[in-house]
C-alpha cells in the first residue's frame, strides 16, 4: 500500500459565523478552543501509530467497508489520499475500480475555493499537490463533478463519537460542501467516515454547521447514526 498520505475574532455583540447567530462570540471562542485542543490531542495519538500499525488497521477497515451493502450498491464513490496518519482508503479505491465503479478524489478548485469538488480518477492518472500538499487529479474545471452527483463519499476525520458526529481538521471544507444535505433534506451522497478506534471520543461538541456522518467504520466496529437510512 503506497504511503502518499494524503479564531474566532472577538466581536462586542454576536458572532457572524454561519449557524452561530444569537450565540455570544465568547461561546463560539470557547467552542473553537475546546475543538482545537481535542484536535491536537487526537492528531498526536493518530500519528503515534507506527507505519505497520497504520497499514494493518487500514487493511481491517478495508475488509469491513467492502463487505457492506452501501459499498456494493454505490456506483459513484469518492475517496481521499491519506494524510497525517489518516486511515488509508487506497485498497478500497482499487477494489472499487476493479468492480468497474466510478472513482473520484476531492479537489480544491479555484472557482469554489471554500468547498470541495470531485474529479474522476483512475489508477495511473496524473496527480499534482494542492495548496496543502495533498495530491489531487490534474483536470480542468469542466471535468469536475458536484457532490450531489455521487452515491458514496468516504470521509477522513480527526475524531468521532458513537452518534457519528465528526471532528475534522478545522478548515470546514466538507461541512460547507455537504451543508445542502441538511438544508434541503438530501440523502445523497452517503457520508461514511474512516477512522481508527482510538479516534473515538465519548461525545463531540456539535455546532449548527456540522454535517454528521451516516456511519463511521473503524478496524473493529461499524458505527451507524441512529436515524440513518443506510442500507444494511
Amino acid at each position: 500500500m503506497i504511503a502518499v498520505f494524503w479564531g474566532t475574532f472577538l466581536q462586542p455583540f454576536t458572532s457572524d459565523r454561519p449557524g452561530t447567530r444569537g450565540l455570544s462570540s465568547c461561546t463560539c471562542l470557547m467552542l473553537d478552543s475546546d475543538r482545537a485542543r481535542l484536535r491536537r490531542q487526537l492528531r498526536h495519538e493518530r500519528r503515534s501509530l507506527t507505519a505497520a500499525e497504520q497499514r494493518d488497521r487500514s487493511e481491517q477497515v478495508y475488509r469491513r467497508v467492502v463487505s457492506q451493502a452501501f459499498f456494493h450498491r454505490a456506483r459513484r464513490l469518492a475517496f481521499y489520499f491519506a494524510n497525517d496518519g489518516e486511515v488509508d482508503p487506497l485498497a478500497i479505491l482499487l477494489r472499487a475500480w476493479q468492480m468497474s465503479k466510478h472513482c473520484y478524489l476531492p479537489v480544491l478548485s479555484t472557482h469554489r475555493p471554500d468547498k470541495v469538488c470531485f474529479a474522476p480518477f483512475r489508477p495511473g492518472d496524473k496527480l499534482v499537490p494542492n495548496r496543502w500538499g495533498i495530491l489531487e487529479p490534474a483536470l480542468p474545471v469542466r471535468r469536475l463533478v458536484a457532490a450531489y452527483s455521487l452515491d458514496l463519499v468516504l470521509v477522513p476525520l480527526v475524531g468521532f463519537d458513537a452518534a457519528c458526529n465528526r471532528l475534522g481538521m478545522g478548515k470546514g471544507f466538507y461541512d460547507r460542501t455537504f451543508a445542502y444535505r441538511q438544508r434541503l433534506g438530501f440523502q445523497r451522497p452517503r457520508l461514511i467516515g474512516l477512522a481508527y478506534e482510538q479516534q473515538k471520543v465519548d461525545r463531540l461538541p456539535v455546532s449548527d454547521w456540522d454535517v454528521p456522518l451516516e456511519a463511521v467504520v473503524t478496524e473493529t466496529t461499524l458505527y451507524r447514526r441512529s436515524n440513518s437510512p443506510l442500507p444494511v
